[in-house]
């Protein structure tokens, strides 16, 4: 079975209704994970961790969804020329 990969990241932002950070260098990145499940576990760590910071979001990135796997090559690589 196939893994979908997951990022974890978060950071102090703007505004708390928005996702613009404050700061792009220091944007925390909690890690990659191979499923759903893992990845809300390190989110909800992160997360609760900064549950007094109201400037302060985490996020799920669902990296399997940037993934073409029916083209023959990804968008990087057509980039490159």
């Amino acid at each position: 079975m196939a893994k979908k990969l997951h990022l974890v990241f978060g950071g102090e932002l703007k505004d708390p209704q928005g996702t613009t950070f404050v700061d792009t260098d220091k944007i925390d990145i909690v890690g990659i994970f191979p499923d759903y499940d893992s990845a809300y576990a390190a989110w909800k760590t992160a997360a609760q961790r900064t549950v007094d910071d109201a400037h302060t979001r985490y996020f799920i990135a669902h990296l399997h969804r940037l993934i073409d796997e029916s083209r023959a090559s990804g968008t990087t690589r057509a980039l490159d020329g």
